[in-house]
């Protein structure tokens, strides 16, 4: 029986000399990172607490109206966005 031809394989393999390294950071975020992050989702919190429970009585967030819950979440947003860049 003949032989039948033999096809030429793609070598789809990295060259590992042409990757680029990449800088790894390492090591834990300091506190101070993790006390702001955790503060400003805190602060968002109680912000919106406060503005459920007494926003009538303070006249200054009553001005604010509907702003307050952007003030809020915006606060909430934020620190939750700090999460992304944790160790």
């Amino acid at each position: 029986m003949p032989k039948s031809k033999v096809r030429k394989k793609t070598d789809y393999t990295i060259n590992p000399a042409n990757r680029t390294p990449v800088k790894i950071k390492a090591g834990p975020s300091s506190t101070l990172y993790i006390s702001v992050m955790l503060g400003l989702m805190l602060l968002g919190l109680l912000w919106i607490i406060v503005f459920y429970l007494a926003g009538e009585n303070l006249a200054w967030m009553n001005s604010l109206g509907s702003y307050n819950f952007a003030i809020g979440f915006g606060f909430m947003i934020v620190g939750l966005i700090m999460t992304m860049r944790w160790r």
